[in-house]
């Protein structure tokens, strides 16, 4: 009996020990994370701070309304639409309204919201005489099925008179279910080693980046047949309610000097006239730029502000030529 309760003892100071240690360790990781320069842990308390799950499978997840939190040194404020931006008011008859669907590089991830691509924009139109609202519907980790599907759920009432599909690489992907775990949700050390585990597991793996995207773009894939479908929904209700429809194509800013991608742009130019989109590619305004001439920051290849300037310069002389709906 004596050795039984010296043996339950020592399994008792060992799981306290154990959960002294792992406490200690998220002490520590919090600590160090909170001068918001991690970005993964900053994607995190993204997901935890502005999402919620969506009832939708098709949305996986969508953005808490009428909230915001500094992510990244920026704020991110959303208004009652789960827009970037502040309030939108009613439309009015005539009024031009332009809303931009994508994902988190559209939303402005790390960039603060007046340098966004959406209000240059809307900048850049009013100093040439043009007012229009010019609203950002982007949401981080969204593909083309997620925020067509979240046009149709939640987006026509704003009755846009412009869309700007706002396509980035991995609008084609079929991306997988949000990990909805406690400790996931809630743990940054469970966070930091579950993305070294799959960071690590993915080094080990035969398929480079470029052959990904190779795959992920033949005619038969899942993701790209879904992709196709979604943008040819929403050309549909763009045609019978009389809206303009652009595609936006975003480079992918890893390596702008040697870019391995122009195949993408090739296709979905091909896409984009089929669906009756007015194509604009975006990778001849950011082609030849060292990556920390565009980072948000180290480590974080998404566009920063020069990156969002760049982009709405290139938008600009497309977008304001008001051609009439085809």
């Amino acid at each position: 009996m004596r050795h039984y309760k010296s043996f339950l003892i020592s399994i008792i100071i060992m799981i306290a020990s154990f959960a002294l240690c792992l406490s200690a360790a998220e002490a520590v990781l919090r600590l160090k994370n909170s001068a918001m320069t991690n970005y993964d842990i900053e994607m995190w308390r993204y997901a935890k701070e502005l999402k919620i799950k969506s009832s939708d499978p098709a949305l996986d997840f969508d953005h808490r309304h009428s909230a915001s939190a500094v992510l990244q040194n920026v704020e991110i404020r959303l208004n009652d639409w789960g827009l970037r931006g502040g309030p939108v008011a009613s439309p009015e008859t005539g009024e031009r309204r332009i809303l931009f669907l994508g994902s988190s590089i559209t939303l402005g991830w790390g960039v603060r919201e007046e340098d966004t691509v959406e209000f240059q924009l809307q900048k850049m139109l009013a100093e040439n005489g043009e007012q229009a609202e010019i609203l950002n519907g982007g949401i981080g980790n969204y593909n083309t099925k997620r925020y067509v599907s979240r046009f149709f759920n939640e987006l026509t009432g704003l009755q846009p008179t412009d869309i700007v599909v706002h396509y980035f690489l991995r609008d084609a992907e079929d991306l997988p279910a949000s990990n909805e775990s406690f400790l996931l949700r809630h743990s940054e050390l469970a966070v930091t080693l579950w993305i070294a585990f799959h960071r690590l597991w993915d080094q080990h793996g035969e398929q480079t980046l470029l052959d990904h995207y190779r795959a992920a773009y033949q005619p038969d894939a899942p993701g790209f047949q879904v992709m196709q479908q979604q943008l040819k929904r929403l050309a549909d209700y763009a045609s019978t309610h009389h809206i303009r429809l652009y595609l936006a194509m975003v480079p992918d800013v890893h390596n702008l000097v040697d870019y391995k991608f122009g195949f993408i742009h090739e296709i979905m130019q091909r896409v984009a006239a089929e669906e009756g989109y007015t194509y604009i590619d975006l990778l001849p305004a950011m082609q030849g730029r060292p990556p920390e001439d565009l980072w948000a920051m180290p480590g974080d290849p998404h566009p920063n502000a020069l990156g969002h300037r760049l982009m709405a310069e290139a938008i600009f002389p497309i977008i304001t030529t008001r051609k009439p709906h085809k």
